[in-house]
């Protein structure tokens, strides 16, 4: 019996000493519920693809096991700022990515500097983010206002075209409609009305005649670009008011394929995109497209290409640091290069965002297909958009 507690406790000494299996914590914190949980569905979805890509199928990274945390934002900025706190403290997660909106994001952002851990955000878009209210800790796989706009302004501008803009009353708005009239510039182009609405609007009339009146005795080749995000998308609406009596035309970037339903009305329609599953034609893409559609049965849309940008990055980042460490991470993201559903991407090291390919399109009405679809005019390259530098 003696012989036998001996043992037992050896044994017990030797299972004490052998280290637990390390794990490598990475919280998704993204508004699951509110007007954009359908961005935050793909944005998920595209992660954890992103994240099972990288690792060839193990989710581990060099034998360690990837965790991946959930937390709801609610689309509330102090909720937001609460659960990534929550993410980076109680949870000890690594990196966090996320949110959806941009208004959340500036709210996280003060966060990561105080947590000195990686937030890569994604899809929020305002430039600030990026910009004025930038820290070292915040890197960027989602494209930014700026992207938006100077892709939008090389598909939309030119000498003698006159520009009315509508947008949402926020960050998103706000800061696109100051990127697009910025790249615009350059192009010949001018802005003569610009429209800001609450984000929950149902009722665009008043706004659409404002707009009318500004643009109605203007001679030439008129357009009103409109940024939305969300429910309650105004091109249907303003399009059943004719804007054509004054001879406008609507013009819009990109959008979920959901969204892309209005797009049917408007053959012709031309803008910029950030993905539609067809255009990209590289290796990540045909995964991505071939086992969307085995497990889902749809194809994958314009955040479900984002998500999985932002999990590539993560496993690549971790893979060239040797290590979660905060500083070796950021070293080693500083003017990293991956490549992604819309191919190379490389994080700018002055402010740490990613820069990548945007796609000139052109609405096409096609047999079998619901929606207008975006066909590719050509892609629009890194070199080829001059991004500016603003924090």
């Amino acid at each position: 019996m003696k012989m036998r507690t001996i043992l037992a406790t050896g044994v017990a000494a030797v299972m004490l000493t052998v280290p637990a299996l390390a794990e490598i914590k990475i919280a998704h914190v993204y508004g699951k519920t509110g007007a954009l949980e359908a961005y935050a569905a793909q944005s998920h979805a595209g992660l954890l693809l992103g994240l099972e890509y990288a690792t060839g199928g193990t989710m581990e990274i060099d034998g360690e096991k990837i965790v991946v945390i959930e937390k709801d934002t609610q689309l509330k900025p102090d909720i937001g700022k609460a659960v990534l706190a929550e993410a980076y403290g109680d949870d000890e997660a690594d990196i966090a990515v996320g949110p959806v909106s941009s208004g959340v994001g500036l709210a996280m952002l003060p966060v990561a500097e105080e947590y000195e851990k990686i937030l890569i955000v994604e899809p929020a878009v305002a430039d600030s983010i990026t910009g004025a209210d930038w820290n070292r800790f915040i890197f960027r796989t989602g494209r930014n206002s700026s992207q938006d706009a100077i892709s939008n302004a090389v598909a939309l501008g030119g000498e003698g075209v006159t520009i009315a803009t509508l947008a949402q009353d926020y960050a998103f708005g706000r800061d696109g409609v100051a990127a697009f009239r910025e790249a615009l510039a350059a192009t010949g182009a001018t802005i003569a009305h610009e429209e800001y609405v609450p984000t929950d609007t149902t009722d665009f009339t008043a706004a659409a005649e404002r707009i009318f009146n500004a643009m109605g005795a203007i001679e030439g080749k008129k357009k009103l670009f409109i940024i939305w995000a969300g429910g309650g998308n105004p091109m249907s609406k303003i399009n059943a008011m004719d804007p054509s009596r004054f001879g406008i035309e609507i013009a819009t970037g990109g959008n979920i394929l959901a969204a892309l339903t209005a797009y049917k009305e408007l053959p012709g329609m031309e803008g910029a995109t950030y993905y539609y599953y067809e255009i990209p034609k590289n290796p990540v893409n045909d995964w991505l497209v071939k086992e969307h559609m085995a497990r889902f049965g749809s194809p994958p849309d314009f955040f479900t290409a984002g998500g999985m940008a932002a999990g590539i990055a993560v496993v690549e980042a971790i893979k060239k640091a040797g290590s979660t460490d905060t500083e070796a991470l950021i070293s080693a993201m500083e003017g990293m290069e991956w490549e992604t559903p819309k191919g190379l991407m490389r994080f700018r090291k002055e402010d740490h965002q990613a820069l990548q390919a945007m796609y000139h399109f052109r609405t096409e009405i096609q047999d079998g297909k619901d929606y207008g679809v975006p066909v590719l005019v050509r892609e629009i390259g890194i070199d080829e958009m001059d991004i500016p530098i603003r924090n």
